[in-house]
């Protein structure tokens, strides 16, 4: 990527679906690099980002959209990983948090399947507002079968996502790629709230150290996430909320953790400020292994003495879904019920807590674990069913 593109507009976008649909080869026809590659690049410290990658896409007339540099670039996409629903509540509602719009993949010979309508629901929940269907695998049906599919998929979305595009594309083949690149750029960049105080969001954290290196080359803790607003820069101090889990003789603490940036990335580039869109991450002055096996996921990140203070209980607006997704039957969702356990996925956070309260569409809750709760953020909400946590409906936080 070079400096002039760096300054194009940048998108944030979340690939989910079954995970048989075809998620992974679909994202290695749009970016030319295989997912899997993703998970070694982190381990080995080569490249520090949390999407599976990030492309320029360019226009020109006669290719068309392309990340070929044929023609005029005219947008930056950063995919986002956000993956397979068994770890729905603590991984893919992370994802969620941090993207502008979502590709939901659907497989035209399979169709639509449980995890299809959880995956929907969790961008719902996460307030992600702008949608992009892929039909894909239209190479493996007949004419009707792939109409019957498209119907199917529009009653779907019907009173969720109506103005959603869908797409229909053979990844394989790689048939209609060109149509879910346009629709990429036609998806208006959310406003950035640059002048806001800046708040960062960590979805991982890492010790990047490869084994044997000498002292003087070693790096700090890394925190991988994105900046939700504001502006951070190199040298900057900053503060992490709720900070670390410290165990007492009468419970657990939470210890804030202040330090300074070192270095700044966007993807594998350094930089020396950052601004929100992309995957990103900040290399801190922390021992590398307070960030092992994303200890401080979950995490808020701003300038020091800048962060809002910590809640232990919060009060919520809140929605429930008509029926529990995922379970592959129709179960209604039961009210909530006072004293009860949930489970909230506020940003990056995961956090049960007790029901104080319920009256009409409103709802106290004491949390196990404090988070900040930023007015307006929204968070989704899960109940243990059958010894599983199911999305069950989504809040505003008041």
């Amino acid at each position: 990527m070079d400096n002039k593109d760096d300054k194009l507009p940048i998108l944030n976008v979340g690939v989910v679906g079954h995970i048989d649909h075809g998620k992974t080869t679909l994202l290695q026809k749009l970016s030319g690099v295989w997912a899997s590659r993703h998970s070694e690049e982190l381990k080995r410290g080569i490249s520090i980002k949390l999407g599976y990658a990030d492309i320029v896409i360019y226009y020109d007339k006669k290719e068309g959209y392309n990340i070929h540099k044929k023609g005029e670039a005219v947008r930056r996409i950063s995919f986002v990983d956000a993956p397979g629903h068994e770890m729905l509540m603590a991984t893919m509602l992370s994802g969620a948090a941090m993207i502008d719009a979502a590709i939901l993949v659907v497989a035209a010979n399979e169709g639509i399947k449980p995890q299809t309508i959880e995956h929907l629901s969790a961008l719902q929940a996460k307030r992600v507002k702008n949608l992009i269907v892929v039909q894909n695998k239209i190479d493996l049906v007949d004419k009707e079968q792939a109409k019957k599919n498209h119907e199917d998929i529009k009653k779907l979305l019907k009173g969720k996502y109506d103005d959603a595009i869908i797409i229909p594309v053979s990844a394989l083949q790689e048939v209609g790629i060109g149509g879910v690149y346009e629709a990429l750029v036609n998806v208006k960049i959310p406003e950035r709230r640059l002048n806001d105080e800046p708040v960062f969001i960590v979805a991982r954290s890492f010790d990047v150290n490869k084994p044997g290196v000498a002292a003087e080359g070693l790096k700090g803790c890394v925190l991988g996430g994105t900046l939700k607003c504001g502006k951070l820069k190199v040298g900057d101090e900053i503060e992490l909320k709720p900070g670390r889990a410290i165990k007492t003789e009468i419970g657990v603490k939470y210890e804030i953790i202040k330090t300074k940036i070192r270095k700044l990335f966007v993807g594998s580039k350094n930089v020396d400020e950052l601004t929100p869109g992309g995957s990103m991450s900040i290399e801190t002055e922390l021992d590398m292994a307070m960030g092992k096996s994303d200890a401080l996921a979950g995490n808020i990140v701003g300038i020091a003495g800048k962060l809002p203070e910590l809640a232990n209980n919060l009060e919520l607006k809140f929605e429930l879904f008509p029926e529990v997704y995922g379970l592959g039957g129709h179960e209604k969702v039961e009210n909530l019920k006072k004293s009860e356990m949930l489970m909230l996925s506020i940003n990056t956070s995961t956090t049960g807590g007790n029901v104080i309260d319920v009256k009409g569409d409103k709802l106290k809750i004491n949390l196990k674990v404090p988070v900040i709760g930023f007015r307006g953020d929204n968070a989704g909400i899960a109940r243990n069913i059958k010894g599983h946590w199911r999305l069950i409906g989504y809040g505003e936080i008041l």
